[in-house]
């Protein structure tokens, strides 16, 4: 949820013409796509990172503010957390340039970005979940200044009427509560952007449906939290109770979490809008003083600020975005699945697998997700973030199998496919698929470096915390040298 909500109080008036204005919001769309008034022609990707800040010890920072001034650049945003913050890398096309451009200038926004933060006291380092990170570090205060985030706050507790239970099952146990959704916070991810013509929507996010466990597996990166090892990715278990507005009775009626998988393939981008409207209460019921009708009755294009504002309250792993451009209104969608890092070099080779797998897969005669049922994929997701690059995951023609193996022999030639109808040569597409193709054939990545790193360490220090606070300190050295993961020694 990236735009500005002024701090107020809603009405039960403020609500029913909200819940009008999105049913209004819906009708323009579902015209809007039976007229095909889209931008299609030219499809760009783009990327937003998630970054945590920690101060010369390696320990949470939380100055998010002061960093944000020093660098002084529109493309980065604050976070939920004041230990956290954003960079929106600008869309481009996904062969525009060389096959070193786009990682180039990730890295040179990134290192200006860290010049500028450490004159302030602060580092950037890019991690599912900062293994630093305390449960006293996850507090009311550690709320970003931003009064849309306080507000957001006291929507969701008041929906919730108690405080967050947190409790995950992994190599150690937590259970927790917790009175503001901070410890949403922890979790910072990469989102790859992919816009696609409304027709082909359907058929694409019905693709990044079916991958995401994959995903999830080869890319873990978030071991721990609060000093316990949890789940390989535990960002995805931490991600969907840290948001969720249902106490336990609304949860055993069936109700909808605000993070979803969804229960559905989808035939059109519009039954997702519909789905946000049917099944979710507003949180933020904050009407705009556009009429969506007379705008596009007039010639113009409508924000529907109403609906995008409540699409941005709900958290999909695969979101539909709606938004409008110079170029006009588009729809894409917003991979939501990864963690940040650990290098840039690793969230390239990510995003071009991502991009790549799914263009082949909507290209398939028998697409996957006619051969899949749907609960399945969520059991995969759910697999790959508990047990990682270590996961058996399930395919439609070799059942449940180890995705390394799964990647190697089915998935890979496929993004190797994607990306060569998407215009990207071999040159190119080697290098990137190459370091997906390593990291299967190793069987390392993130997670499972800082798993080692700090049983290793535990072995020469006092405490958990201490080798928590050097395996974070060592990983920074790393994510400088963009190596990827699957290549850091274990010293």
């Amino acid at each position: 949820m990236g735009r500005d909500v002024p701090a107020l109080v809603f009405t039960r008036e403020d609500r029913r013409r909200y819940r009008d204005k999105m049913h209004t919001c819906l009708d323009v769309l579902a015209q809007m796509l039976r007229e095909s008034g889209f931008e299609s022609e030219r499809p760009q990707v783009g990327l937003e990172i998630e970054l945590n800040l920690v101060g010369d010890d390696g320990l949470p920072a939380m100055r998010n503010t002061e960093v944000l001034q020093a660098i002084a650049d529109p493309a980065w945003a604050s976070e939920l957390g004041r230990f956290n913050l954003e960079i929106n890398v600008p869309p481009r096309r996904l062969t525009a340039g060389g096959p070193d451009s786009w990682e180039q200038e990730i890295r040179d926004a990134l290192n200006h970005a860290e010049e500028r933060a450490s004159a302030v006291g602060a580092h950037l380092i890019m991690v599912g979940i900062l293994p630093t990170l305390g449960e006293t570090d996850v507090g009311e205060t550690a709320l970003s200044g931003d009064p849309r985030y306080r507000l957001l706050n006291e929507q969701i507790f008041a929906a919730r009427g108690e405080d967050l239970h947190i409790k995950v099952d992994g190599v150690d146990r937590l259970a927790m509560y917790a009175d503001a959704i901070t410890p949403e916070a922890a979790c910072t991810s990469t989102q790859f952007h992919l816009q696609v013509d409304p027709k082909e929507f359907a058929d694409y996010w019905n693709a990044a449906q079916a991958v995401a466990g994959v995903q999830i597996a080869l890319a873990a990166n978030s071991p721990f939290l609060f000093g316990r090892e949890l789940w390989r990715e535990t960002r995805i278990p931490l991600f969907e109770q840290a948001t969720d507005t249902r106490p336990q009775e609304i949860k055993a009626q069936g109700v909808r979490p605000r993070v979803w998988f969804g229960e559905r393939w989808i035939t059109s981008v519009f039954d997702l809008f519909e789905e946000n409207v049917r099944y979710f209460p507003a949180l933020l019921p904050n009407c705009d003083e556009e009429e969506p009708q007379e705008t596009l009755d007039g010639g113009g294009v409508p924000e529907l600020g109403e609906l995008t504002l409540h699409n941005g309250t709900i958290y999909r792993w695969n979101r539909p975005v709606y938004a409008v451009t110079d170029s006009g209104p588009h729809l894409r969608i917003e991979n939501r699945v990864l963690p940040a890092g650990p290098t840039v070099a690793d969230i390239i080779a990510n995003g071009a697998f991502y991009y790549g797998l799914t263009r082949a897969l909507v290209d398939d005669d028998r697409p996957v997700w006619t051969r899949m049922s749907f609960a399945v994929a969520e059991e995969n997701l759910h697999t790959a973030a508990r047990d990682g690059i270590d996961a058996r995951l399930y395919w439609p023609g070799v059942g449940e199998v180890p995705v390394t193996e799964l990647v190697l022999r089915r998935l890979l030639p496929l993004a190797h496919r994607g990306l060569e109808l998407a215009g990207m040569d071999a040159e190119w597409r080697e290098p990137l698929l190459g370091v997906i193709e390593q990291r299967c054939v190793t069987a390392r990545n993130g997670a499972l470096w800082q798993a080692e790193t700090v049983h290793q360490l535990e072995t020469g220090v006092s405490d958990r915390q201490e080798a928590l606070r050097r395996m974070t300190m060592t990983y920074m050295d790393y994510m400088h040298l963009n190596a990827p993961a699957h290549t850091w020694p274990v010293d």
